[in-house]
């Protein structure tokens, strides 16, 4: 079977083998206890309870997936090396997932941590979640960028997709690329929050949705999968074990596109009961066309008003009036903004350098700028 480019093919490889790296470095197996009678312990139905809670508030925040998979990771990995009351569940979760958001988010994207406070109704003050943050970041050393089930997903995703066979083939039933991981991260999505996939990898777990996607796409789905072991190096019965939990979680869930409301403008139209009007005019016109133009400066307003003919009716007259309205330019938008933002430029330099106003006393505000010298 013919793989795209060798270039392609090798800078996949290339964030396979790093991936993999990370993952065998900092993944470690976190096994849920069962809450003993003194409610030491967090219990797998309050770990998954937790990470649903989490999702809802990624759901809110409209973050990008990676953060929250990144938070899941983290608090599975800090769970996995503490062991934590389960009433400190809440603020470690929502500690975790405030890391991964100034991890992975954009500097503007990043909700404030009161904000996040208030969407997810964690019931911590800011000092808790502080004090939180240091406890976590000094567990798991510092060190955050860990290889996520996403990051393997998305490298799985493409490397079939860079096949030649499958690209030729209309596999994946009107759903572009995009499309499809994006109902494939939803997949993976649900899978994390069940405990039962715990002991899972997340380069198994990507494996697993991939290759259970692609057996029902694709003819070829066995010599892709076996392709695929070969460059993760991940053992064929492992990976048959994982599949069928996988296909056991999935089976009560229905994924389905994230929205993505595209705004289309009509223009408006008149009522089918009423057409143009009588003289061919859109009904918004008429009060314009009714209202005579104001008299210029300087003449009078009976050169303005039209002469007076007693054979027009009043609508011949309104008529009239419009068509002698003076055309006039409506200026662009776009040419609006762009004075407006070279106004507001050169506004500032002339604030800058105290060349707008003089202000009062005749110093600026500002102390003046001194030359350099070397010393």
């Amino acid at each position: 079977m013919k793989f795209a480019e060798p270039l392609e093919g090798r800078k996949l490889s290339f964030l396979l083998e790093k991936a993999a790296s990370r993952e065998a470095r900092l993944w470690t197996v976190y096994v849920p206890k069962k809450p003993s009678n003194q409610d030491t312990d967090i219990s797998p139905a309050q770990r998954d309870e937790a990470v649903r809670w989490l999702a809802d508030v990624h759901h809110q925040l409209k973050l990008y997936p990676e953060t929250l998979c990144l938070a899941i990771s983290m608090l599975d990995r800090f769970l996995s090396a503490i062991k934590a009351r389960p009433k400190y569940l809440r603020c470690i979760a929502i500690t975790c997932f405030f890391l991964a958001a100034k991890t992975s988010e954009e500097d503007e994207r990043i909700p404030a941590l009161r904000e996040l406070i208030g969407c997810s109704k964690c019931g911590c003050t800011p000092s808790e979640i502080l004090r939180m943050e240091r406890i976590i970041l000094d567990k798991l050393n510092w060190d955050l960028h860990t290889a996520t089930p996403l990051d393997f997903l998305h490298i799985f995703h493409a490397m079939v997709f860079s096949c030649k066979a499958v690209q030729s083939g209309s596999v994946l039933s009107g759903l572009n690329r995009s499309q499809h991981l994006a109902l494939l991260t939803q997949e993976l999505l649900h899978c994390l929050s069940h405990n039962a996939l715990l002991s899972v990898r997340g380069s198994m777990l990507a494996l697993a949705l991939v290759t259970l996607q692609l057996e029902k796409l694709c003819p070829d789905w066995l010599a892709l999968t076996v392709d695929l072991l070969r460059k993760s190096q991940i053992d064929s019965l492992q990976l048959i074990g994982c599949r069928e939990l996988v296909a056991r979680c999935l089976s009560t869930h229905s994924a389905s596109l994230p929205p993505n409301t595209v705004y289309i403008c009509h223009p408006l139209r008149p009522p089918p009961s009423e057409p143009w009007g009588s003289r061919g005019l859109p009904p918004w016109h008429l009060p314009v066309a009714l209202t005579p133009p104001p008299p210029l400066p300087g003449s009078s307003h009976r050169d303005q008003s039209l002469p007076c003919d007693p054979s027009l009716t009043s609508d011949d007259a309104a008529a009239r009036s419009f068509a002698s309205l003076p055309l006039r330019r409506k200026p662009s938008a776009k040419r609006k903004v762009e004075q407006m933002d070279v106004d507001e430029y050169f506004d500032g330099i002339k604030r800058l350098y105290n060349e707008d106003s003089p202000q009062e006393g005749g110093s600026s505000p500002c102390p003046a700028l001194q030359p350099v010298t070397a010393s």
